[in-house]
C-alpha cells in the first residue's frame, strides 16, 4: 500500500508538455526498485526554429519584423509586429511605404529615434559586421528575393542569422557575402548595461550540417560491387531447399537451396 501510494500514482501537478518514460535499472533487483521513472519535457521543433524572433505575418513584413525581433531581443521591448509596424507607418515616409509596400532602413531609423534611441545604417566589409559584437539588421537577396533578416553571431566559418520568415538558420561565409546586399547593416546603440542577448547562440543553433558533409553522403562513391552485397545478404538469409519448377532453367526439375530474405516494409 505504500509503494502504491508513493510510486505508482504521480500526484504532483506536471507541465503539458512533459512525457514520462520508464526504464530498468538492474533486472537482479525486484520489480518494486529496479524501474526508474524520468519526467521530460518536449517541444515541437517549430518552437525551437523560431527561437527568439517575431515570425513576419506578411510576405512583404520581413522589415518590421526583423526590426522587432532586433529591439525585442537586443533592446528588451516587448512589441508586436502590429505596434512596429504602426510605429513604422507613422514615424516613417508613409508614402513611400505604401507606393514599395515595404519598409526601408531610414523608416526603422526614425521609429527607432522616437522610441529614445540612436541608430543608424552603414556599409562596410565582412570584418566590419564582425567587429561590431552585437545584432545587426542586414539586406539579404536570398532565392530570388530581397529580405531583411537579424545578423546574430559569427563562429567557425559561418554566420548565424535570425530569419523572420524561416527561423534561426546559418550561411556558410562565403555564401553569406554572395547574398549580403550591398555590405548594409542596421544598428542600434545602446549601453552594454542595457544590452540583452536574447539572440545570443545556443546549441541547437550549431546543429546544422556542412556542405562538405552533404557532398560526400550525396557524391560517395560505392565501395563494394553488388555482387558482393548480395552475397553478404545470402549468408544472413534462410537457406530452403526447393525443387526447380522453371522450365526454361537447365536445372529444371532439380532440387537446390534457396535464400530466402526478410524485407520490411514501412506502411
Amino acid at each position: 500500500m505504500y509503494y502504491a501510494a508513493t510510486q505508482a500514482f504521480d500526484l504532483k501537478e506536471q507541465h503539458p508538455e512533459t512525457v514520462r518514460y520508464t526504464e530498468t535499472l538492474d533486472s537482479r533487483n525486484s520489480s518494486f526498485t529496479r524501474m526508474h521513472r524520468e519526467p521530460v519535457r518536449i517541444q515541437p521543433a517549430l518552437q525551437d526554429q523560431f527561437r527568439g524572433i517575431v515570425r513576419q505575418a506578411y510576405d512583404y513584413s520581413c522589415g518590421s519584423a526583423a526590426l522587432t525581433t532586433l529591439l525585442n531581443g537586443y533592446v528588451g521591448t516587448r512589441l508586436t509586429e502590429q505596434q512596429t509596424m504602426s510605429g513604422l507607418l507613422r514615424y516613417g515616409e508613409y508614402e513611400r511605404i505604401i507606393e514599395r509596400r515595404s519598409f526601408s532602413l531610414l523608416d526603422m531609423k526614425r521609429f527607432v529615434a522616437a522610441l529614445g534611441m540612436e541608430s543608424g545604417g552603414y556599409r562596410g566589409e565582412f570584418s566590419d559586421l564582425v567587429k561590431q559584437g552585437q545584432p545587426a539588421i542586414v539586406p539579404i537577396f536570398y532565392a530570388g528575393f530581397k529580405h531583411f533578416v537579424v545578423y546574430k553571431a559569427y563562429k567557425d566559418g559561418r554566420v548565424y542569422v535570425a530569419d523572420p520568415a524561416l527561423g534561426n538558420i546559418s550561411f556558410d561565409e562565403q555564401r553569406f557575402k554572395e547574398v549580403w546586399e550591398n555590405n548594409t547593416l542596421f544598428l542600434i546603440n545602446v549601453a552594454p548595461e542595457y544590452r540583452k542577448d536574447f539572440l545570443a547562440l545556443q546549441d541547437s543553433d550549431m546543429r546544422h550540417v556542412e556542405d562538405a558533409t552533404v557532398n560526400h553522403h550525396a557524391f560517395v562513391n560505392i565501395q563494394y560491387p553488388q555482387f558482393y552485397m548480395d552475397k553478404i545478404a545470402d549468408k544472413a538469409s534462410t537457406i530452403r531447399l526447393e525443387r526447380n519448377m522453371n522450365p526454361e532453367s537447365e536445372n529444371f526439375g532439380e532440387h537446390q537451396y534457396n535464400f530466402l530474405r526478410l524485407y520490411y516494409k514501412s506502411k
